[in-house]
């Protein structure tokens, strides 16, 4: 049986794979920072001390800053492969996230970078999206109904994911009748309706 230490230091095999640069990608790393441009936009990240990031052809391999910090880099090295990855994904192709606003009157608008929601409140809701952020407001008629649905669009993963939380957290989805906002693959768990009087369940 390994010991605690033998398993710290062996890497994951998902760690060991390098990551694939595609076409129009580019990568620069110095001073233990990782520069990504890309045909989406660019990004900046800064690496954990014991991870050195090495360009071999068309990928990019992880490996120890130095012999001493092996035991370390087993530790970073499946999540700094996973960061970089989606670095690489989202400077090439981008990231999406949608969400459906349900309820009667509920809409949308976006002009730049200025987000306006009407989600049945007494007054409207007004957010400002940030750089790196774009958005859209598709109109779905869902058997005769009109339902908005905002789409988000980023380079950066983590950022569309804080900002698509941020407009759910407007008017998160209730449970009794599902209205609100949600994701677009959310399932929202709905209770039945409390029942009314005094004599409750009998």
């Amino acid at each position: 049986m390994a010991t605690a230490e033998q398993q710290t230091v062996r890497v994951s095999r998902v760690g060991k794979r390098p990551v694939e640069l595609p076409a129009g990608v580019q990568i620069d790393v110095k001073g233990g920072k990782l520069v990504a441009k890309g045909p989406k936009g660019s990004m900046e990240r800064e690496l954990p001390a014991v991870v050195d990031v090495k360009k071999e052809g068309n990928t990019l391999v992880l490996a120890p800053r130095s012999s001493g910090d092996t035991t370390a880099f087993a530790q970073y090295q499946g999540l700094t492969r996973a960061l970089i990855k989606n670095i690489v994904e989202g400077v090439s192709k981008g990231y999406t996230r949608s969400l459906d606003l349900i309820g009667t009157g509920y809409k949308a608008e976006v002009k730049g970078q200025d987000l306006t929601l009407n989600l049945g409140l007494s007054h409207p809701v007004f957010f400002r999206l940030p750089d790196g952020i774009k958005a859209k407001v598709e109109v779905l008629d869902v058997g005769g109904t009109k339902k908005p649905r905002l789409h988000l669009e980023s380079h950066d993963k983590e950022l569309l994911g804080q900002t698509a939380a941020r407009i759910r957290s407007f008017r998160p989805p209730e449970p009794y009748k599902g209205k609100g906002v949600r994701y677009v693959d959310e399932k929202v768990r709905e209770k039945a309706g409390k029942a009314g009087g005094k004599g409750g369940k009998k």
